[in-house]
């Protein structure tokens, strides 16, 4: 029995076990040269990643007015520039009455709102510093599945928190909280927790892809963050408008389901279309002549098959310019012209 015992816990001890290879450079069951190599690169990457973005990753502190949903909440933030423009999630600032941003080398500073878009849980804010580290942006459209990518944040308040791991998937589609659909989102299998939002996403040469944003809780390795591409034209909206300028129509809308006769008479490869359920008075589609009821199809060249689909034509459209909207009404085909507004 002792020595059964002594096999569990040293098993090179036993007497029927190898001893070292001959010219293998390891002992049995150890890392080749070659094992530590690798470990020793893996290792390199995510410690030269920490100490080139980390100074630019900040804690926020937020607190709340009285009501309802008063009290303090955290998150995270990266410095986009010198001069103390800070990116973070929408979700980590809503409803702040004030903000506090703490820097890894213990400096303080209050916050102010610069601009939010829920649609796609960005924020901006700003801190009163002129010489501030920051962090470089890479591209998002070169990731690819597999790639190693490394969080920076202060999850459960633990601040300058470094957790690594891989890209799961890509071109996920994410709801935010206002109920539109984030496309392009990155998963990831980064032990992400509550406090890591809106901080980096960080590709092996320190350049940030993305910023995170939600984990899925109950579940392990599965959380999601926002491609970098996405980030810049947000951020540059927010920064110059203090929101994102949207095209609209001005309808109330649902998707609705046709059957396979009308789908081959009006040459669809989709089994639904969008249903106009109120009309906005005053609106643009008002004003171009569009009625509740009508069943929207394309916009321009493009089917549209859900309101969702809608959203993302709308998103890319720039508002003033006008837009051919190719419906049916009482079952015949029509195309109007609307010049969607700026939301």
């Amino acid at each position: 029995m002792a020595n059964d015992l002594r096999f569990l816990l040293h098993p090179s001890d036993s007497p029927e076990s190898p001893g070292p290879a001959k010219g293998s450079g390891r002992e049995a069951g150890g890392p080749t040269a070659a094992d530590t190599e690798l470990l020793d690169a893996y290792s390199r990457a995510v410690m030269g990643v920490a100490e080139k973005v980390g100074p630019a990753v900040v804690a926020i502190g937020v607190r709340k007015p009285a009501g309802r949903n008063a009290g303090e909440g955290s998150g995270s933030g990266v410095i986009l520039t010198p001069d103390g423009f800070v990116l973070t999630n929408n979700h980590v600032v809503e409803g702040g009455a004030e903000l506090e941003v703490v820097m890894t080398d213990g400096r303080a500073f209050a916050a102010q709102f610069i601009g939010t878009d829920p649609a796609t849980d960005l924020a901006v804010i700003r801190i009163s510093d002129g010489s501030l580290p920051t962090a470089e942006l890479g591209d998002s459209e070169a990731l690819r599945v597999g790639q190693l990518v490394i969080a920076i944040g202060n999850p459960l308040g633990f601040q300058s928190t470094v957790c690594a791991g891989v890209i799961s998937a890509l071109g996920r589609s994410l709801r935010s909280q206002s109920g539109r659909l984030i496309d392009n989102v990155i998963q990831t299998d980064v032990a992400l927790n509550p406090g890591n939002s809106g901080g980096p996403l960080v590709d092996s040469r320190g350049r940030v892809i993305g910023i995170n944003t939600a984990m899925i809780y109950m579940a392990q390795g599965i959380s999601f963050a926002v491609p970098i591409n996405t980030v810049r034209w947000v951020v540059s909206e927010l920064v110059m408008h203090g929101k994102v300028r949207r095209a609209y129509l001005g309808i109330g809308a649902q998707s609705r389901p046709v059957n396979r006769r009308l789908q081959h008479r009006l040459g669809l490869h989709t089994p639904s279309v969008v249903e106009v359920a109120a009309v906005e008075p005053g609106g643009p589609a008002a004003g171009a002549g569009l009625e509740r009821g009508d069943l929207i199809y394309a916009l321009g060249d493009a089917l549209v098959a859900t309101v969702d689909d809608l959203h993302r034509l709308l998103t890319k459209w720039p508002a003033g310019t006008a837009v051919e909207v190719q419906l049916l009404r009482a079952g015949r085909q029509e195309r109007i012209a609307v010049v969607p507004g700026q939301g």
